[in-house]
């Protein structure tokens, strides 16, 4: 029955959805190959990666509107998602009309709330969770105990989730599918700025890592919550190419874990070439995620533990 309830959970939690929300107007999709699964090897120098994409990025700045400001690393990422010019250019045009209509509350809400999580010099992670769309209801069940975002040493985020210890149910009563949807969707906007910010700044392109614990699973999702969770990672390559970097299956059960190439195809297929199952026995023993922010040497050997896991 364990087994079951897991299968049902990785049906429909996969990295897209740990942070996307919302809804836009394109089904365009990056066409994903085993060799453009990683469009850059983690580590990539942002210079040299500009450089071998130069060409596409000046033309996708040249095409974009008056009235919007795009970084190059933003552009360099459509580049690299789709090396054909003008695919590169009808996708960016279509997350750019995204991010000015449907997307524009939840876009300058996140811009804002790393300017002001910022303005210290470090990092005010509660002005950034105060700030989310619906916070005042989402943020009640969807906790640091849960869910929370790191750094490796190198300098990329991870971003964790322990589906287990969220009680979607009894937030789904609380919260509409659409209210979910923003709330992952402004998170994944914060993760496309930091990383962007952070890939010109270091000069090593940051990719977001994501860790998806099993530890605990013991009922299948709400449907709802899976309906907010499917919904968002839809559009995830749509909006935010190239920012994914590995998906980790974390802690999967012994039962399954001999089942590893029938639970593949599970996962959408732009996933697939980025999936990893791994046993994590830091991140395992953990009763909850609170001590990846609390306490550094619990983070410094999570973090060890995830540069070991990479390929």
């Amino acid at each position: 029955m364990k087994a079951a309830r897991v299968l049902a959970f990785l049906s429909i939690v996969y990295p897209t959805a740990a942070f996307v929300g919302g809804k836009t107007p394109s089904k365009h999709k990056a066409r994903v190959s085993p060799l453009q699964a990683f469009p850059y090897k983690i580590g990539a120098k942002t210079e040299g990666v500009l450089i071998n994409n130069r060409f596409i990025v000046d033309s996708l700045k040249k095409s974009l509107p008056a009235d919007v400001e795009m970084s190059e690393i933003a552009l360099l990422r459509f580049a690299l998602a789709f090396p054909d010019e003008n695919e590169a250019e009808a996708a960016l045009k279509k997350a750019i009309q995204w991010r000015k209509t449907t997307g524009k509350h939840i876009v300058d809400a996140a811009q804002e709330a790393v300017s002001k999580a910022t303005a210290n010099g470090g990092w005010e992670n509660e002005v950034v969770r105060d700030m989310a769309p619906h916070a005042s209801l989402i943020n009640n069940y969807i906790t640091p105990k849960a869910v929370i975002t790191t750094s490796t040493e190198d300098g990329d985020l991870v971003y964790v989730i322990r589906a287990s210890q969220i009680d979607d149910k009894e937030m789904m009563n609380k919260c509409t599918v659409e209210q979910v949807c923003d709330f992952f969707m402004y998170a994944k906007e914060v993760h496309n700025i930091v990383a962007n910010e952070r890939s010109a700044k270091t000069g090593r392109m940051c990719s977001v890592l994501f860790a998806n614990d099993i530890s605990g699973v013991r009922k299948a999702p709400d449907k709802r919550f899976s309906k907010a969770l499917t919904s968002s990672s839809d559009q995830y390559e749509d909006l935010y190419p190239s920012l994914a970097g590995p998906t980790m299956i974390l802690n999967l059960p012994l039962i399954l874990q001999a089942f590893v190439g029938l639970l593949k195809p599970l996962f959408p297929k732009s996933v697939q070439e980025r999936l990893l199952f791994k046993r994590a026995p830091v991140l395992a023993s953990l009763k909850e995620l609170t001590p990846l922010a609390e306490n550094m040497g619990v983070r410094l050997k999570f973090v060890r533990e995830v540069k070991s896991l990479l390929p």
